[in-house]
């Protein structure tokens, strides 16, 4: 059986980590943090038992749990066959990251790069594995979704695509290929439409629930852009669009100031009880 590292145990490692479980690889889930770590297997065994009622399949919560260690560093990533990296969207601490696990991985590790804007070809440049550097971007939540994008580097080799297309197949997902353009396919669309939406709610045009009715009972979305936001992190956006903005500098991915303000604020969405909704509690 495969062992597959997880670094991040935010929403999406956590997504990640129950999607690995579920599918019967061995998890090795690792953050810097013991307490969010903690709380990242409450939320696997809390999302596993709710799966069915959710539309997924029925799924044994106590075996999930079972096939998932923690640690609080990348030294427990020695003997994993792929990384899947989920940490956030903030180059300095992913290349700080990946130079660690560069040198405690062994040879043939693969490094998965889930990021939803960062060009896979710079990440692989801090390694001296840049032929077994991917990107695949994971949609929220994990489990749920039945598609990925991938992405190889300018360095990418075929038996490292062939590879992650193998582990992809054994989670349940279809890989849609993307060339490395910095926000590929999704966010390239997605964190434009959150982004003007949000700029609609910062000068007063319209409230969050407006904007999102329109998108649910016109368009038939099942979520409004900003409720996407919320669950996607209001943090995760606004370092989304920085790095958009940063890579190809031109002016319609200036960061509205009220993303700004609200992850300064704390104001993260579902993770943090509160974004542009009130959540009553912290996720």
């Amino acid at each position: 059986m495969s062992v597959i590292g997880v670094a991040g145990a935010g929403v999406m490692g956590v997504g990640v980590a129950q999607n690995l479980a579920q599918t019967g690889h061995q998890v090795v889930l690792i953050d810097k943090d013991r307490q969010v770590l903690d709380s990242a297997l409450r939320k696997v065994e809390t999302q596993a038992r709710m799966s069915r009622l959710l539309g997924g399949p029925a799924v044994d919560a106590a075996a999930v749990l079972a096939s998932i260690t923690t640690a609080t560093g990348p030294e427990a990533l020695a003997e994993a066959d792929f990384v899947i990296e989920n940490i956030t969207e903030n180059w300095e601490l992913k290349r700080e990251l990946y130079r660690e696990m560069d040198q405690i991985c062994k040879p043939g590790t693969v490094f998965v790069v889930n990021t939803s804007a960062l060009p896979i070809t710079k990440v692989a440049s801090v390694t001296n594995r840049p032929d077994q550097v991917i990107g695949v971007h994971f949609m929220n939540p994990v489990p749920m979704k039945p598609a990925v994008e991938l992405i190889p580097g300018h360095h990418t080799s075929a038996e490292t695509v062939r590879r992650t297309r193998e582990l992809l197949g054994a989670m349940g997902k279809k890989a849609v290929d993307v060339k490395d353009a910095c926000g590929f396919i999704s966010n390239r669309v997605l964190m434009l439409t959150v982004n003007e939406a949000a700029f609609l709610v910062h000068e007063g045009v319209a409230t969050a629930e407006a904007v999102d009715e329109v998108f649910r009972s016109c368009f038939g979305h099942p979520m409004g852009p900003l409720e996407t936001a919320d669950l996607i992190g209001v943090d995760t956006i606004l370092y989304s669009v920085e790095v958009l903005y940063e890579h190809y500098s031109d002016s319609k991915y200036r960061p509205c100031p009220l993303l700004r303000t609200m992850t300064d604020a704390g104001l993260h969405g579902r993770k943090s009880g509160r974004g542009f909704y009130d959540y009553g509690t912290s996720a």
